[in-house]
C-alpha cells in the first residue's frame, strides 16, 4: 500500500469550500483523509507556505498528433500540462486526419497511455472531416470515450447541423465547443479590425464575426436545449451575451485564454507572429469586458488554447504566419500575475475557472481533494518569481509571447493518479 503525505500546505478546494492549513493523506491513489500525521511508511511532500489545489483541467488543448508531430506530439504536450500544473486535458480534434473516428480516438487514448504524463480525454469532431457537412458518428464517438464535440480551428458554420448537433449531443449529456467566427467578415484578416491596425495596414478581424456567431449559437442552445460552450471568447459584445443568456438559464458555458486577459492589439506593432492569434487580440476595451466577465462568474474556464507551431511556420510574414501560442507553461503564472495578486479573483474563484468547472462541463470525475477522490493534486509555490525561458518549455514549440516576462507563482509538485510527475528541478531566477 503506497501512502504520501502533503504537510503543511493551504489546501483550497473550491468543490467542497474548503480553505484552510492541513495535512493530505494520499493511498493506493487516492485522496484518504485529512489532519493525518506521519509515519515511516509514507512519502512526504513538504507544502509549506504553498497552495494545496486539486489538480489543474485544460479543456482546450492541441496536442497536433496525428498529421503535426513537427509542431507537438502526444508526448510532449502532455509533458508540458504537467510542468505547468494540469493533471488532465482535454485535446481538441483538428489534427490530420481529425478525430472523427472511433480508431482516432482509441489512438489518442493509446498515445497519452504511452506517454504517463497526465490524464488526455478526447474532444472528438462534431462534423466528418471538421468538414461542417455531414454530423460525425456521435454515438460511436462517445462509446470510444469522447467527452466533448468541436470542430474547433473552424467554426461549425451551418445552422442547421449545429442545431442537430446540438439536438444530438443533449442526448448523451454532452457539450459542443464552438469556435465563434462569422468566417466572411474575417477572410483575410491577421488581427483585430480597429485603429491600431488601421495604421499598421493590416486587414483586420472584426469583433462583430464573433458576437454574430455567438448570438446565434445561444439562440440554438436556447431553442434545442443542447449544452454550448463558447472557446476563448475575445469580444466585450460576446461577454455580454453569454451574461444575458445566464440570466435566462440558456445551457451556456464559456472559457477565456490567459491571452486574452492580458494583451492587446497594441503588441501587433511588432510584427512578431507571436502575437498572432484566432480570435485576435483586441482593444482595451474588450481586454476589460473579458476580465469583468472572469469576475462576476460569466466567464466560467480559463482555458489555454495550448497551439503549437514549429519555429520555421511562425517566423514567416505575419500575414502567412499560422495563428496561435503556446499556453500550457505561463497559464498558472499569468492567472497569479494578472488576476490573482491584484485582487481581481481570489484563490478559490480562480482554482473553480482551472478545475471543478472544467470538470463539470466535460462531464469528468476530477477536480476536487474530497476522500475517495482519485488523487490528481497541483501543489503550487505562489510567491516565487521567475522568468519566462521558452527554450527551457517542455513542449516542442517555442511560440510564446511571454518569452523574458517576470511572473509570480507556479506549479511545485504535480501528482497525478497518486503519482508524482513533476518536482521543481531548481529554484526559478528572478529578474533583476
Amino acid at each position: 500500500m503506497s501512502k504520501l503525505l502533503i504537510q503543511n500546505g493551504r489546501v483550497i478546494d473550491p468543490a467542497q469550500g474548503l480553505d484552510r492549513v492541513t495535512n493530505v493523506l494520499i493511498e493506493d491513489g487516492r485522496i484518504a483523509g485529512y489532519d493525518v500525521g506521519s509515519s515511516d511508511d509514507m512519502e512526504l511532500v513538504n507544502a509549506t507556505g504553498k497552495i494545496v489545489a486539486p489538480g489543474l483541467i485544460d479543456m482546450h488543448v492541441h496536442l497536433r498528433e496525428p498529421g503535426r508531430e513537427e509542431d507537438e506530439t502526444v508526448a510532449t504536450g502532455t509533458a508540458a500540462a504537467v510542468v505547468g500544473g494540469f493533471t488532465s486535458i482535454a485535446c481538441i480534434p483538428n489534427t490530420e486526419p481529425p478525430i472523427d473516428t472511433r480508431d482516432t480516438v482509441q489512438y489518442i487514448k493509446h498515445q497519452a497511455a504511452r506517454a504517463d504524463n497526465c490524464n488526455v480525454y478526447v474532444v472528438a469532431c462534431a462534423s466528418k472531416g471538421r468538414e461542417g457537412k455531414e454530423l460525425a458518428e456521435i454515438g460511436q464517438l462517445v462509446e470510444a470515450g469522447a467527452v466533448a464535440f468541436s470542430d474547433d480551428g473552424s467554426p461549425i458554420y451551418d445552422s442547421e447541423l449545429m442545431r442537430r448537433a446540438l439536438e444530438y449531443c443533449s442526448m448523451f449529456n454532452k457539450p459542443i465547443l464552438n469556435h465563434a467566427e462569422v468566417l466572411e467578415l474575417t477572410r483575410g484578416g491577421v488581427m483585430h479590425e480597429g485603429s491600431v491596425s488601421m495604421v499598421l495596414a493590416l486587414p483586420g478581424m472584426p469583433a462583430e464575426a464573433e458576437d454574430v456567431m455567438t448570438s446565434r449559437d445561444i439562440s440554438l442552445s436556447e431553442a434545442t436545449g443542447g449544452r454550448i460552450h463558447m472557446m476563448h471568447v475575445s469580444s466585450a459584445g460576446s461577454v455580454e451575451m453569454i451574461r444575458r443568456a445566464k440570466l435566462r438559464d440558456v445551457p451556456i458555458t464559456a472559457e477565456v485564454t490567459p491571452h486574452h486577459f492580458t494583451l492587446t492589439d497594441e503588441c501587433l506593432r511588432s510584427f512578431d507572429s507571436n502575437f498572432k492569434m484566432s480570435p485576435p487580440l483586441r482593444g482595451q476595451r474588450h481586454v476589460d469586458a473579458c476580465i469583468a466577465g472572469l469576475a462576476d462568474g460569466t466567464i466560467d474556464v480559463i482555458a489555454t488554447d495550448h497551439a503549437p507551431h514549429s519555429p520555421e511556420k511562425k517566423m514567416q510574414e505575419l500575414d502567412l504566419a499560422p495563428f496561435g501560442i503556446v499556453g500550457l507553461e505561463t497559464c498558472l503564472g499569468l492567472v497569479i500575475t494578472k488576476l490573482i495578486e491584484p485582487g481581481i479573483l481570489d484563490w478559490s474563484t480562480a482554482l473553480a475557472k482551472m478545475t471543478i468547472n472544467p470538470a463539470t462541463i466535460l462531464g469528468l470525475d476530477k477536480g476536487t481533494l474530497a476522500v475517495g477522490a482519485e488523487a490528481d493534486v497541483t501543489v503550487i509555490d505562489p510567491q516565487v518569481r521567475w522568468i519566462v525561458d521558452p527554450s527551457e518549455f517542455r513542449s516542442k514549440s517555442v511560440n510564446t509571447p511571454f518569452g523574458g516576462e517576470e511572473l509570480i507563482g507556479r506549479a511545485d509538485t504535480v501528482i497525478v493518479g497518486g503519482r508524482i510527475k513533476h518536482r521543481a528541478s531548481a529554484p526559478a531566477v528572478a529578474a533583476v
